[in-house]
Parts: structure tokens; C-alpha cells; sequence
């Protein structure tokens, strides 16, 4: 079996990502280890046990990575959280002070709103059709 384990996220500072990501998404921290240099390599994860796609959280060492934070894929939605409950995480995320930019929307592919994350890069916050009882 083959799949994208993991996806780097440049960032600030590694502690208000981490804290954003756990706290404010709900994410899980999978490791946090020091390297020689002084840099770290941080994980985080949206499931539990290994399922789906994990961010590297990645600090910023120079200006042009620096650049680069919150605004990694030019303006777009460049990440997608799926959920098996929308309501649900919409409004933990909300409650937790997630910026929302739309309001929620149901799409024939699923229900789906825009966010972004502390640094102003886009997601979906996405239930899939397959998983949406809104409309049912």
C-alpha cells in the first residue's frame, strides 16, 4: 500500500502551531523531537492510529520560507479536513475562535466551509456526500 504520510506545513513558531493545530482543530500530536541544529520535527495528525495524511510543522529558517507562511499554495484552498460530522466540528472549531471565511454550504459533493488556519492558509472543513445526512 502506498499513500502521502506526510505534508510540511512551514510555520512561525513551532509551539502556536502545535497549540492551534491540537487545540483549535482538534488535531493529535504524534511527536515533537529535537534535532541537532535546533530545529524540531513536529507532527500532527487530524485522525487517530496513522489514518490520513500528516503535517510536518515545519519553523521558517530563512526569509524566503518565511514568505512562504500562510500563503503556501497563492491564495487557494490548499488543504482539506474531512469529517464525518460537520455540525459537529464546525462548531467545536468555531468555539475554539477558528476563522471562518463563508458560511457553511451544502455542495452535491458534501457539505463543506473554507477556514483558515493561524498563519491565513485556506482549508475545507468537508463531510463528504458518502457521509452527509443534512439533506436526508
Amino acid at each position: 500500500m502506498r499513500r502521502v504520510a506526510l505534508v510540511t506545513l512551514v510555520v512561525d513558531d513551532y509551539d502556536e502551531a502545535v497549540r492551534f493545530y491540537t487545540e483549535a482543530l482538534g488535531f493529535r500530536l504524534v511527536e515533537d523531537t529535537p534535532r541537532p541544529d535546533g530545529s524540531r520535527w513536529v507532527v500532527v495528525e487530524p485522525g487517530t492510529g496513522g489514518h490520513g495524511t500528516g503535517l510536518l510543522l515545519a519553523r521558517a529558517k530563512d526569509e524566503a520560507q518565511r514568505e512562504r507562511v500562510g500563503d503556501q499554495t497563492g491564495g487557494r484552498v490548499g488543504f482539506f479536513l474531512h469529517t464525518d460530522d460537520f455540525a459537529r466540528d464546525h462548531a467545536r472549531m468555531a468555539a475554539a475562535g477558528v476563522t471562518f471565511l463563508e458560511e457553511p454550504r451544502h455542495e452535491p459533493y458534501g457539505s463543506v466551509v473554507v477556514f483558515q488556519d493561524l498563519y491565513g492558509n485556506r482549508w475545507d472543513l468537508l463531510q463528504p456526500a458518502a457521509l452527509d445526512v443534512t439533506d436526508q
